[in-house]
């Protein structure tokens, strides 16, 4: 059996005013108006208010890091947490600068002792009102505001705790949300224009490549396994991988509303997907972590070796960021659609 791999993209990140991009933003002969500060909207369901372009941030999160990283406010960062692989590339320089407060969950005093005036959350899960490091009430009897990943709270329901349900499709509008609101608590309204248009401009070009194949394939996202006797973590029907497949025309096996439902490979082999997307990552809290173990896993499985996926070696590795609602899903539209064209399945 052949398992076939689509190259990385992350280097693509690195050139925000590229192709497509360039020629939008030439267009556009205005700047962007000045942040009048102080600074006050709604961010998942609280008011926030900045004083002044922060100086000092904290960011618990791989995918807020890297969009402050984008924004070009590194240097007005003091901590991180909370990483599943390698920075994006092309940071790794400025990521070096920055203290990593802990690979995976940092304490509250952890990131309080780094004075931030500002800390951003990807999840809820890390700072929400039953948030493992802190609520938002608890760092802003501190006067440190906290700023939310839209994409972890509009429609979509944490209060059950795990990954949470999502009530309505993620899009990657959440995303640029994200973007275009850091841009403007930073002062840096333009570069975040720039990094919006780049990412479009991108998805636009991945949807086109395969635009013949919409409607005639399935898939199924595999992010991990909390052991490998047990049923497998797949990406339900509303989330970042949903909305990779619907850019697509891929059709989800799995329409659970659940971002990270629990199913059985009985149940994913009676679905028959067409391809299998596998996620790799450098975090290693599960077995099926490694890709390695899930490649392994595939092939001697007695119900999943038997499925026409793998017989047929269709089975691609994904950054596992890109499974996630983050800049990176952009990155994971590129490799599904290299990848659907590289089989010869958009025909």
């Amino acid at each position: 059996m052949t398992l076939f791999t689509a190259a990385p993209r992350a280097a693509t990140l690195l050139s925000l005013v590229a192709g497509t991009a360039a020629l939008v933003l030439s267009s556009t002969t205005a700047e962007a108006a000045e942040t009048q500060y102080p600074l006050t909207f709604e961010n998942c369901g609280r008011q926030v208010t900045f004083e002044k372009a922060p100086e000092r941030a904290v960011s618990l999160g791989q995918s807020s890091t890297e969009i402050l990283y984008l924004l070009g406010v590194g240097d007005r960062m003091v901590g991180t947490a909370v990483w599943i692989g390698p920075v994006l590339a092309g940071y790794e320089e400025a990521n070096a600068k920055v203290e990593r407060l802990a690979d995976n969950d940092p304490s509250f005093e952890n990131v309080v002792a780094k004075k931030p005036d500002l800390v951003t959350a990807q999840f809820q899960w890390h700072v929400g009102p039953e948030g493992i490091v802190a609520t938002p009430e608890q760092f802003e009897e501190l006067k440190i505001p906290v700023y939310t990943s839209p994409a972890d709270c509009i429609g979509k329901d944490n209060s059950g705790g795990g990954d949470g349900v999502r009530k309505t499709v993620f899009t990657m509008d959440l995303i640029y949300k994200e973007i275009s609101e850091l841009a403007q608590i930073f002062n840096v309204q333009d570069q975040g224009e720039k990094v919006v248009a780049e990412l479009k401009a991108r998805e636009d070009a991945a949807r086109k490549k395969i635009a013949s194949a919409d409607g005639k394939l399935s898939a199924v996202f595999w992010f991990s396994s909390a052991e490998l006797d047990i049923d497998p973590y797949v990406a339900g029907r509303n989330g970042a991988p949903g909305y990779i497949m619907s850019a697509l025309g891929i059709r989800n096996v799995i329409e659970s509303d659940e971002e990270w439902p629990t199913v059985g490979w009985e149940t994913v082999a009676k679905a028959d997907p067409t391809i299998i997307v596998a996620g790799k990552m450098e975090r290693r809290r599960f077995p099926a972590d490694d890709v390695a173990v899930k490649h392994t896993f595939l092939k001697e499985d007695p119900v999943a070796s038997l499925m026409p996926a793998v017989k047929n070696g269709y089975v691609v590795d994904m950054d596992a960021q890109a499974m996630n609602p983050t800049i990176r899903t952009i990155e994971g539209i590129e490799v599904l659609a290299d990848a659907v064209e590289k089989a010869g399945l958009a025909k």
